[in-house]
């Protein structure tokens, strides 16, 4: 049985209906950064908590447009993404939370130079594809989700579907010549 995918309607962070905790960020070499997760039930208890801890630290995160649960320390496939306002944001679906994300279509592959918050003194140029079609499902409801997005937004998803796979944008970099220290701290 297939399941029928929509886009995320009416989702917003406020239907988990529990309060997030601001949580501290954790910096590569740290284990948890380059260990898959594993695949989780987007409407635990443990899961819809996690989920509003992610969104409530990546709001306090200046510039951050996007949190993966490894991130905070937690090896699951879980991760928050928010590209409203950022310069470079062409497609812009709000604030979401994605459980169990794939890629399903990935097409106009370009580099970009990417950073990270569990990387802060780096960046890097990362090819990546500019158009994405990412399937998941929503923390809380358990609805499963196929999102179609482009540009910034693509490349923000591919990079914390990345995190929930164990991978630093630093393992996508073309090598040393792709590395650059950050100029500009956020």
């Amino acid at each position: 049985m297939t399941a029928e995918y929509v886009g995320l309607d009416d989702w917003t962070p406020e239907v988990l209906a529990v309060p997030g905790e601001v949580l501290p960020v954790v910096s590569a070499p740290d284990p948890v950064l380059s260990r898959p997760g594993p695949e989780v039930d987007p409407t635990s208890d443990e899961v819809v908590r996690l989920a509003a801890d992610l969104v409530a630290t990546m709001r306090v995160s200046p510039g951050c447009v996007g949190l993966a649960a490894p991130q905070v320390g937690v090896s699951a496939q879980v991760f928050a993404v928010d590209v409203a306002g950022h310069p470079k944001a062409v497609t812009v679906h709000r604030t979401f939370v994605l459980c169990n994300a794939r890629v399903v279509e990935a097409s106009r592959w370009k580099a970009g130079r990417e950073g990270c918050m569990s990387v802060p003194d780096l960046t890097g140029d990362v090819k990546r594809a500019s158009r994405l079609v990412v399937e998941g499902v929503l923390p809380g409801t358990g609805k499963p989700v196929r999102l179609v997005t482009d540009g910034f937004e693509a490349r923000a998803l591919q990079h914390e579907i990345d995190h929930c796979a164990g991978l630093l944008f630093l393992d996508r970099v073309a090598g040393a010549h792709a590395i650059y220290q950050r100029k500009v701290y956020l």
